[in-house]
């Protein structure tokens, strides 16, 4: 298992250590619930305001992730620990960081539900930290897949799609989750020949992740393991859930072969001339 992923144990153990610092990313634009309490030394953000570009609907580049990172006192050598209140947000704001090139990533097993579930410290203070210098690093978009690509590799039999929505998502009977006003898409359905794992299957009730055995009979069971298929690409409707399921194939289970088609359904669900299964 990689040592990307912290316990609440480590992480109170770190709070006062200077090399760290740790980020709340917010699922929402409301900070309230942070304000009520969060992990002490903790700085909110809003995910998109960390992880896309300031105007073009796409990924923060390492430019602007150094000018961002570096305005609230992270350094490029910073061991930065990120946790959400909903924990897919924080594996999405990992995986944009990583693309964006930051070295030292760590992510909260069980994110800020295990932290609370446990009575760990909170605090209400927002701390203020200065500005440091940070150079734009390397950028690596690897793990990264397009529209094009997905659509030229639908017949592609070294490839498995794997759909980490909802039953209802997946079966099309809905865009997004109940409940609320159901967008995201013109369509309903699936990318055809996917397989489904439900992203929630992949995670214990205290939003850790399961064991690696247990890991590997979910992904396995679904035909994705790395001996079944050389290749696997996760999506969602705007690719957070698909992003928890990357970090357990590639982070927990220590694997290789699995990449993120970022646009997810939102994208393949209003593309015109693009097929759709349900």
């Amino acid at each position: 298992m990689s040592d990307i992923l912290v316990t609440t144990d480590w992480l109170e153990q770190h709070l006062d250590d200077p090399s760290v610092r740790i980020l709340e990313i917010g699922a929402t634009d409301t900070d309230d619930a942070y304000r009520s309490g969060h992990v002490p030394g903790a700085t909110r953000l809003f995910w998109k305001d960390l992880s896309w570009h300031e105007s073009d609907r796409a990924f923060v580049t390492p430019a602007e992730m150094a000018d961002r990172l570096g305005a609230i006192g992270v350094a490029p050598d910073t061991t930065l620990v990120i946790y959400s209140d909903k924990v897919q947000y924080g594996t999405y704001v990992f995986w944009a960081l990583t693309m964006a090139g930051h070295k030292d990533l760590r992510l909260l097993d069980g994110s800020r539900t295990k932290w609370l579930a446990e009575g760990r410290p909170l605090s209400q203070v927002v701390p203020v930290s200065d500005a440091v210098p940070y150079a734009p690093p390397t950028a690596d978009a690897s793990s990264r897949v397009g529209r094009d690509d997905v659509l030229n590799n639908l017949e592609n039999d070294n490839r498995l799609m794997l759909d980490v929505r909802s039953p209802e998502e997946y079966s099309g009977e809905r865009v997004m989750p109940s409940p609320g006003f159901d967008h995201g898409a013109e369509r309903t359905g699936r990318i055809p020949g996917a397989v489904h794992l439900f992203f929630q299957e992949l995670l214990n009730e205290d939003d850790t992740f399961l064991s690696q055995d247990e890991l590997r009979k979910k992904f396995t069971g679904a035909g994705a393991g790395p001996d079944q298929v050389s290749e696997v690409v996760g999506y969602c409707r705007l690719s957070h859930r698909a992003t928890l399921a990357w970090v357990a194939a590639t982070h927990v289970l220590g694997w290789n072969h699995m990449r993120i088609y970022d646009g997810s359904w939102t994208e393949w669900g209003s593309i015109v001339g693009f097929p759709i299964e349900k």
